[in-house]
């Protein structure tokens, strides 16, 4: 397998979709704003999302995807191994499904008190009945996106990414159209922002049975035909359920933490859980793109390694993949830090968002990607644990990353409020990202190489220069910002070129560049 390959293929179409994703968010912010009905919207709307993470992308890939990529792989005859991959898959989605139908089903009779206990004291009379109503339209979604997962698990086993790289686009360009209608709606019938907001929660679900559809649809190419049947629990859907359970508690840590979140930003004025999901978009562009692709990649080479006891082989990809990381999400953190503002102002500003709520959002933002080199490094860790099937450990880096994020939010959220909240983000981002390399260094898993120590180093001079540039180049570009479009699109084009140009040119220059193992990555792995 080609690393470089695989993460350009999922970091190509992951782009693609945070792409689309910010194009739904300023289109959001421009129609919808920044006020309580918003707040009400994102906090529905991170529900199912967190379940999603907890129940399907986590847990249950870490665990289905190997033993399904054994059935597939591990018999002579092709034939014979498709079959028992299919009907290893089939005892899964008859299991999965009903537990799936009855989560959701639970929580539609409960979401009033799950509101309410994410709410602020006492709950707003205005926006809890709104963030109820949102939050039962699009709860459904996870089960069409845990669905959606299981399929793209199944692909991925094949080495056929795209497909699961790129469902997500589908909910963006659905949403940015419902938008779209629902800003004409409002300019021609006078309908109020909760009443649109309402069409765009049901847009989400409907944009869940596309995703469904496109996933089924590439999965009935490969061969697989999933199908439904009779529930039956099986030796093997067993161990699925315990090798998933560790990682589903690891997740719930992160999870947790989200819904955490979410609780002491309801503590703050109007707008707050709105300020950080749009600072947390543009955050989550270079992680998407990083550190998702990053730890897609590396995981079957890294078991492949790992299984053949190629201690030589696992820590070069390690390497490898922590050099491409920081390589990359170095500078990202330092010129969305020094140009929070401009950016959130370029981006978001417009219609109902306005360049008060630009400020607070930027400095939510440049808080924010202080822990975006923890976050990626996160992702490209957590697999050398999972390689080894230890789901475990990144279980407890997670807990404690949790632990410290609660403490130290109730310390600054009445001083710092929405920042504060950042602030403890990225505290606990890096003492998990702390724990997981002790860890690894005393079980003599992997130990970081002075080499490699040294690259970063040079990395982060590069990323200096970089940074003293667009402190400067961002004070001559002011007046460009929140004038026309052309004009914001001109300045957020020369930022990023100057960006590019500084940070690449002194990296070749200084040597935070390794050429040879560069190009090594293009090669397939021995």
């Amino acid at each position: 397998m080609s690393l470089l390959r695989n993460v350009g293929t999922i970091g190509s179409l992951t782009l693609a979709s945070r792409v689309a994703g910010m194009a739904r968010e300023m289109i959001f912010s421009r129609v919808l704003g920044a006020n309580a009905v918003t707040d009400a919207w994102f906090q529905a709307f991170i529900i199912p999302n967190v379940f999603r993470r907890l129940f399907a992308e986590g847990a249950f890939s870490a665990a289905f995807v190997p033993m399904f990529s054994k059935r597939l792989h591990g018999k002579d005859d092709p034939q014979e191994g498709l079959e028992d991959a299919r009907s290893f898959s089939a005892d899964v989605l008859s299991v999965f499904l009903p537990v799936l139908i009855a989560l959701v089903a639970v929580f539609e009779i409960a979401m009033p008190g799950v509101i309410w206990v994410l709410s602020e004291k006492p709950v707003d009379p205005e926006t809890y009945p709104l963030a109820v109503d949102f939050a039962r339209i699009m709860f459904p979604y996870i089960i069409l996106v845990s669905l959606v997962t299981l399929f793209t698990g199944m692909l991925n086993s094949v080495s056929r990414f795209a497909p699961g790289a790129s469902f997500p686009i589908i909910l963006n360009l659905v949403l940015i159209a419902a938008l779209l209608m629902g800003e004409r709606w409002m300019d021609a019938t006078g309908a109020s922002v909760a009443e649109t907001a309402y069409a765009i929660a049901w847009a989400v679900t409907g944009a869940g049975m596309m995703q469904l559809a496109w996933l089924y649809y590439w999965t009935r190419v490969e061969g697989f035909r999933p199908k439904l049947m009779w529930p039956r629990i099986t030796p093997e859907v067993k161990r699925l359920a315990i090798i998933a359970l560790p990682a589903a508690i690891g997740g719930g840590a992160y999870q947790i933490n989200t819904l955490v979140q979410l609780y002491f930003l309801n503590q703050l004025e109007d707008g707050a859980v709105s300020y950080m999901n749009y600072a947390d978009r543009l955050n989550q562009l270079p992680l998407g793109i990083i550190g998702i692709a990053l730890s897609t990649a590396i995981l079957p080479t890294l078991s492949k390694f790992v299984g053949s006891d190629n201690r030589e082989g696992a820590d070069r990809i390690q390497s490898d993949a922590i050099e491409l990381a920081m390589l990359l999400t170095i500078p990202a953190a330092v010129a969305l830090a020094i140009c929070a503002e401009p950016f959130v102002t370029m981006i978001f500003q417009g219609g109902r968002f306005d360049l008060a709520d630009a400020a607070v959002t930027g400095e939510v933002l440049a808080m924010l990607v202080l822990g975006l080199p923890a976050y990626v490094l996160v992702k490209v860790l957590v697999p050398n644990f999972y390689a080894r099937a230890d789901t475990k450990t990144p279980v407890v880096a997670a807990f404690i990353a949790l632990g410290v994020f609660i403490a130290f939010t109730f310390i600054v959220l009445e001083t710092l409020g929405v920042v504060g909240v950042a602030l403890a983000s990225v505290i606990g981002a890096w003492i998990n990202v702390g724990f997981l390399l002790v860890v690894l260094a005393r079980r003599g898993f992997y130990r970081v190489p002075g080499v490699l120590l040294l690259r970063i180093g040079r990395q982060i001079i590069a990323a200096a220069a970089m940074g003293a540039a667009l402190f400067y180049a961002r004070d001559l570009l002011t007046d460009w910002f929140a004038a026309g479009v052309l004009a914001r699109l001109a300045a957020l084009l020369a930022l990023v070129g100057a960006a590019a140009v500084v940070y690449f040119g002194i990296a070749f220059a200084v040597g935070a560049i390794d050429r040879r193992r560069i190009a090594a990555l293009t090669k397939k792995a021995k």
